[in-house]
């Protein structure tokens, strides 16, 4: 079964692929029904009434299917473009004050970090750092960042699943945390949407920016936000266009949506909507969000075991990694060897990346990942060793 599930994704068909966490490849349903979708659109004619019935059942179908998804209600979610709109939407949406204070993870991706420092400098706002990295073998994260907590604290950043090594944070015991003081809690959730099993509800988190391009393995362009429905009221729409607002007979704005679509703008590609819904079909038809993560982190367990095994390898974690990522270092002494090994490794049709900081490799496993994939890799990176 896991072959014949496999034939749908033909990006599959001519390299090992271990890039989920940057991009999943497409399976071929979801690129037909983006065609699909766009010569209907094109058929019917771009702008009408009939295509703009059509775009607003695929709209709703869309927001339906990622909330059920997440397990959350439908109008929770705004629909973005990826995971940074869905951070800049709720980091720009609060209203700041000079001394107000930002906490962020030291593991998070360098566009929400730039986006943390323009709000300092616009507003006056103090953004500091707590090393979570740290924690990564041992430690607890939630007393981690409680420690650095202030009075001033207005809201905490990090990520559900840190992008350069892997780690699966507590989120629902640091939601609770930043809860009990007040504090909004935004969660960068690039890489643990269509990885880890979700039920938003039950996490707490305020805001979660997530998008369908990596793990979900849908088309570039798409993604969503969660803002939770007690703090919806406090967060003002900062990116606002038609979509964003009720208008009267006379076409003048009166208010925001009551939703999540108060924090969507204008035209969007639709077609990649439709693509998206048929991506996350695609991985239904295999199992659960439970069975899926299971079998992630089984695969993952396998490739950390063989990783261990080589002299030269020094895996970042010291027990099995409980996500689809698996960081490791090279340890001779070539100069630059994390890079050298990833061009190797993709001369060889084998598709990993380095990440800066820590400088490492990271491999992304996938519950469809087969085993004889990673003996491949493996073997190449024994290859590489010896050379």
């Amino acid at each position: 079964m896991l072959h014949q599930h496999r034939e749908q994704f033909p990006a599959l068909k001519n390299k090992t692929y271990f890039n989920y966490g940057g991009q999943g490849p497409m399976p071929q349903a979801a690129i037909d029904a983006i065609t699909e979708s766009q010569n209907h659109i094109q058929h019917v004619g771009p702008f009408g009434i009939e295509s703009n019935n059509w775009i607003k059942q695929e709209v709703n179908a869309t927001r339906v299917a990622i909330a059920s998804s997440l397990n959350v209600l439908t109008q929770t979610i705004t629909l973005t473009e990826d995971v940074t709109v869905g951070c800049n939407i709720a980091m720009w949406g609060i209203q700041w004050h000079p001394g107000d204070h930002i906490l962020l993870s030291d593991c998070e991706h360098p566009g929400i970090i730039a986006t943390a420092r323009e709000i300092s400098r616009r507003f006056s706002v103090e953004v500091t750092f707590c090393p979570l990295m740290a924690t990564l073998n041992e430690g607890n994260p939630t007393e981690v960042i409680t420690q650095y907590l202030r009075p001033t604290t207005r809201l905490v950043i990090l990520s559900h699943v840190l992008w350069n090594t892997g780690q699966v944070l507590p989120l629902d015991k640091i939601a609770e945390v930043c809860r009990n003081s007040d504090i909004r809690l935004l969660v960068d959730a690039a890489q643990s949407v269509g990885l880890l099993p979700l039920n938003l509800t039950e996490l707490g988190a305020d805001f979660y920016a997530f998008t369908g391009h990596k793990w979900l393995c849908g088309p570039g362009g798409v993604g969503g936000l969660y803002v939770r429905p007690e703090v919806q009221e406090s967060l003002h729409p900062t990116f606002i266009g038609w979509r964003s607002v009720v208008v009267n007979d006379q076409g003048q704005p009166l208010d925001w949506y009551p939703d999540g679509q108060r924090y969507e703008v204008a035209t969007s590609h639709y077609p990649l909507y439709t693509g998206l819904r048929s991506a996350i079909a695609i991985h239904q038809q295999w199992g659960t969000p439970e069975e899926r993560y299971q079998q992630i982190c089984r695969n993952s367990e396998y490739l950390w075991r063989c990783l261990t095994a080589l002299p030269d390898i020094k895996c970042l974690r010291t027990s099995p990694p409980e996500s689809g990522l698996v960081s490791f270092q090279v340890q001779n002494q070539q100069p630059q060897a994390n890079r050298k090994l990833v061009e190797f490794l993709e001369s060889q049709k084998l598709f990993t990346r380095t990440i800066a900081d820590p400088n490492c490799v990271r491999v992304c496993i996938h519950y469809f990942t087969l085993e004889s994939e990673i003996d491949q890799l493996v073997d190449e990176i024994k290859k590489f060793c010896k050379i």
